[in-house]
């Protein structure tokens, strides 16, 4: 028999009954670990033959009565309908009974529970999405500190930042078309898509496309076909206008009535198919407008509809020159690895699966782009498959937070650091010379590199915030019961600051992106655990004054150049920095159950993002 000793007991070197709550713990009303993951066992080889040989006749007989079991576990744990209502949970939703709770109490927060609220329309982000994440926290702050429910108007929802102009509806009569720009307005709009859009994704046939608009102004204005190539000269307008319209403040951005009237020209999807290779790129062009006017339910949709169309056609196989020419193959597999990497990177804002299984694809790279091309293509390829592991590791539904589950985030941090040490050899960030600018694809590669490692290993950081509210005792503790997840947490706050000194080189060059989300997400996502982690301990971050002034000046340039989202979510982080003060000062005002808690609340900073905390600028 071995004698276990909790967690607070083995640190204050005391004696410990072993049972659970120990009577320590129990008479101070603490909460009592038993950190039985990391002890060392002696057992016989009969044993472990026997253990194996169960497990397998136990595999067996579940795999059998697959069906009825989980039924049977389902029922026998489903709560009572009085406890909670079926409206506000999903059906397969679990909740442990009190018999359960003992031998799985901790679990992954961010992987539990109904999903927070994120559309007027009801719909819902989900374990992985940075919206949610932000949304818990400020859930589980708010609560905790003025003791009732955050309210729903707190809350920035989806379709909110910009105003489209028009609700969706083709019963009313379509207006004039939008004021078509002259042919070398057009060219220059078509280059700045190019430069912004096009080292990262294929929108358009470059070749194909300009021979159409060639011949599109050569035609009588009367008389200009209204084709699909017409809304794809929309939508590549409406990008354009984006791009080089800035320091505008209206919720109608520039380009708006472009994409307005190409999506109330587009045809049903029996005539998109018949053209499937421009039908594709339009979808996609739709999708990443979307996205950027923070409609991400509608661009995960539009996203979906082309990886169908392209699925249906084959593009995720490997076409061979002998069925299709060149030129079309080429097309076809840059069409597909765009709509792969937008759907990859889409259903990782929203939390959602992956809707295709990387074993059905059969695509090649293409080959007529150059090798610098290639190698961008391929790291952002790998970089979105390590990623989208998380869901199935990392944000398992209910996943035990446990040793296993520290050892799941440390597998999957570790596959995404092999990426990392190549990403740092083909992509480096600073080059020998110091009139060497700064390379945009490899900042937006490190950016998605940086963004993985956070989205990894934020739900430690998460854990030791709900453990910090729940409990009296330091979130020291936390590190002791957990293995490695000091490690883990130090990762997270090291890639937010890196993220945050690679976004501050970009606005120092003028290459910050402020339509396209990609920027925005690695900032907020980075700001927000470097605001908890302030809030946490002082000695979790440093230099509080030069990341905090850096990212509030990076917010302000996006803001100045228009970009609504980048307000809503600057006004999200303010927020949560007011709760976050108040939080640190309650605790700062009360009672305290050792000289060493009293010493940690009282060497805490005020969180710097809220609304009246540091102004300090950022430090050259």
């Amino acid at each position: 028999m071995i004698c276990l000793r909790c967690v607070r007991c083995r640190r204050q070197k005391s004696k410990c009954p072993g049972t659970q709550p120990c009577f320590s713990c129990s008479s101070r009303n603490l909460p009592c670990v038993f950190d039985d993951m990391t002890q060392k066992v002696l057992v016989t080889r009969r044993h472990i033959a026997d253990s194996k040989q169960k497990a397998a006749q136990v595999k067996e007989s579940t795999s059998d009565d697959h069906t009825s079991s989980t039924l049977t576990s389902n029922f026998s744990t489903r709560p009572a309908p009085s406890e909670i209502s079926p409206d506000n949970l999903p059906d397969n939703y679990y909740t442990p009974s009190e018999r359960d709770k003992s031998d799985s109490e901790l679990v992954n927060p961010l992987a539990s529970g109904p999903p927070a609220s994120m559309s007027p329309g009801n719909a819902r982000t989900w374990t992985a999405s940075s919206s949610s994440f932000v949304r818990r926290v400020l859930s589980v702050v708010h609560e905790h500190v003025h003791k009732v429910p955050l309210p729903s108007e707190a809350l920035a929802l989806e379709r909110t930042a910009y105003d489209l102009g028009w609700d969706g509806s083709r019963t009313d009569p379509i207006p004039e078309s939008p004021v078509i720009p002259s042919l070398d307005h057009a060219k220059y709009l078509i280059n700045s898509v190019k430069f912004r859009c096009g080292q990262l994704y294929h929108l358009f046939d470059d070749s194909d496309f300009m021979k159409s608009l060639y011949n599109f102004y050569s035609e009588d204005k009367q008389t200009r076909t209204r084709g699909l190539w017409y809304i794809h000269f929309l939508l590549i307008i409406a990008f354009g206008k984006m791009f080089t319209q800035v320091k505008i403040h209206e919720r109608r951005p520039p380009g708006i009535d472009y994409f307005v009237r190409a999506l109330q020209n587009l045809p049903d999807h029996t005539l998109l198919y018949s053209s499937p290779m421009i039908s594709t790129e339009i979808l996609c062009c739709i999708a990443l407008f979307y996205q950027s006017l923070d409609c991400r339910s509608a661009s995960h949709s539009y996203v979906g509809q082309a990886m169908r169309m392209a699925m249906a056609h084959g593009m995720h196989t490997c076409m061979t020159v002998t069925e299709l020419e060149q030129d079309s193959v080429e097309r076809c597999r840059k069409i597909w690895w765009t709509v792969y990497i937008l759907d990859r990177h889409m259903a990782s804002i929203q939390g959602l699966p992956q809707s295709i299984d990387d074993r059905f694809i059969q695509t090649k790279l293409p080959s007529s782009v150059g090798s610098e091309d290639i190698t961008a293509l391929d790291m952002n390829i790998r970089l979105c498959r390590s990623i989208a592991d998380f869901n199935a590791t990392v944000y398992v539904n209910d996943g035990k937070f446990d040793g296993s589950f520290v050892l799941n985030i440390n597998a999957a941090v570790s596959n995404l650091t092999e990426l990392g040490c190549e990403l740092d050899k083909s992509f480096p960030l600073h080059q020998e010379g110091a009139d060497v600018g700064l390379s945009r694809v490899s900042a937006y590669l490190h950016l998605y590199y940086e963004q993985g490692i956070i989205l990894a290993t934020r739900p430690v950081l998460f854990y030791l915030l709900t453990f910090r509210i729940g409990s009296e005792e330091p979130c020291a503790q936390t590190f002791l019961t957990i293995q490695n997840a000091k490690y883990l947490v130090k990762m997270c706050l090291d890639s937010a600051h890196h993220s945050i000194r690679i976004l501050h080189a970009l606005a120092s060059q003028g290459l910050l992106e402020t339509f396209l989300t990609n920027d925005l997400e690695s900032l907020f996502t980075s700001t927000v655990v470097l605001s908890i982690a302030s809030a946490m301990s002082s000695q979790l971050v440093t230099h509080d004054s030069w990341w905090c002034g850096t990212a509030r000046l990076i917010f302000q340039n996006m803001v100045d150049a228009g970009n609504q989202m980048a307000h809503l979510r600057r006004s999200e982080l303010q927020q949560l920095g007011t709760l976050l003060s108040l939080l640190s000062c309650q605790d700062q005002d009360g009672p305290s159950t050792s000289d060493e808690v009293s010493q940690q609340l009282a060497a805490r900073p005020q969180p710097p993002f809220s609304k009246t905390g540091d102004t300090a600028r950022p430090v050259a």
